[in-house]
């Protein structure tokens, strides 16, 4: 399956201060996305480790996920990449992504972009139903996001 890409932006009601405390917050961030368990800081806006589980049609994925801070500019953007593998069927992802906070009138505009990518035994699905679950997955991010924001 080819690398998938998206972006995404949303204005919500608190200051960006508030937004960036609560962003990089991975623990609290990891709640928003139920498809993310076990996270582990190793080094604080640096490097985590967490377990990605999920049902994709026939296959249970659970997969070790090493997430890696690859930028960060205090209180205004933060990229990182994860990526890991679930041996039991034999598959791969890949997730590059940035979050970037700007003032807005009426609050902090939050956008979100980045590509990711599955490979081996799950990517045989089809790449229709692994994007189809990563927007579920955005979608689950944005409304975590704006209602405890808003």
């Amino acid at each position: 399956m080819p690398s998938v890409s998206f972006r995404r932006a949303v204005t919500v009601g608190t200051t960006p201060g508030g937004v960036w405390e609560a962003v990089t917050d991975v623990r609290r961030v990891a709640s928003w996305v139920s498809v993310v368990d076990s996270v582990v800081e190793h080094a604080s806006l640096e490097r985590y480790g967490a377990v990605l589980t999920d049902q994709l049609g026939p296959f249970r994925l659970s997969a070790d996920l090493d997430v890696e801070v690859t930028s960060i500019t205090e209180g205004h953007s933060i990229r990182f990449l994860a990526q890991g593998e679930d041996r039991q069927v034999a598959s791969r992802i890949r997730i590059e992504a940035g979050l970037e906070l700007q003032a807005a009138t009426d609050g902090t505009t939050v956008e979100v972009d980045g590509t990711y990518e599955v490979t081996g035994r799950v990517a045989s699905l089809g790449g229709s139903m692994i994007r189809s679950k990563g927007d579920k997955i955005l979608d689950q991010f944005f409304a975590a996001l704006e209602a405890e924001l808003a």
